[in-house]
């Protein structure tokens, strides 16, 4: 009797190993067979134990096509059958993938934060009216806020309207009329926001 054993990690590795070692054992099983016809249909037979083991890709786009493709993979492209469909180059599977571009935009004041800057942007492309002074007004009054969320300490209505106007390139101005949330006010809401999100924690 042999002691010794089967271990995974001394198996040959599993090409795609969510099919599992019985599918691996399949596709090389049909590498050796010389008939094509015999080998086409066993091909078949292969791809439909597949489609049965994943049955989740049923959902996916291009079901059929998918699992020829990761037959050939399986096979290492070394299967000679007449798929339905065009198989994947090995070459194309084996090129890294393309950089993802990130958004690289600097911004100025990193307290009011990008979106700030976005509707800033907007603002300025809006025709003069109703519409864009309320979006102005709104804008301020979120500057204020994220002011005061990175800056504890007061700010006034003044400052904040110097910022939109240097952050819309001079475009946006407000009259000193306006007069934006106390600082107070704001800092109270956020003291409370903290406290009421704290207590629920507690509870739950």
């Amino acid at each position: 009797m042999s002691n010794e054993y089967d271990y995974n990690t001394s198996r040959d590795r599993l090409i795609l190993p969510e099919y599992g070692r019985n599918i691996q054992k399949m596709v090389n099983h049909l590498k050796t067979i010389e008939d094509r016809e015999e080998r086409n249909r066993a091909a078949r037979t292969v791809i439909a134990v597949m489609g049965n083991l994943n049955p989740h890709l049923r959902d996916v786009s291009d079901f059929k096509h998918k699992l020829w493709d990761h037959l050939a993979i399986i096979s290492d492209f070394e299967l000679d059958i007449d798929s339905p469909y065009e198989l994947p180059e090995k070459g194309a599977l084996e090129q890294k993938p393309n950089k993802v571009p990130y958004n690289q935009h600097s911004i100025r004041y990193k307290h009011y934060g990008r979106s700030i800057v976005m509707m800033i942007d907007k603002a300025v492309e809006m025709e003069p009216g109703e519409e864009k002074e309320d979006l102005v007004r709104m804008i301020a009054n979120h500057m204020k806020k994220s002011y005061l969320t990175w800056n504890r300490e007061a700010v006034s209505d003044e400052e904040i309207f110097m910022d939109l106007k240097s952050l819309s390139g001079g475009k946006l101005e407000i009259s000193g009329e306006l007069k934006l949330p106390e600082t107070r006010d704001i800092l109270a809401k956020s003291r409370k926001k903290k406290v009421g999100g704290g207590k629920k924690k507690q509870q739950s």
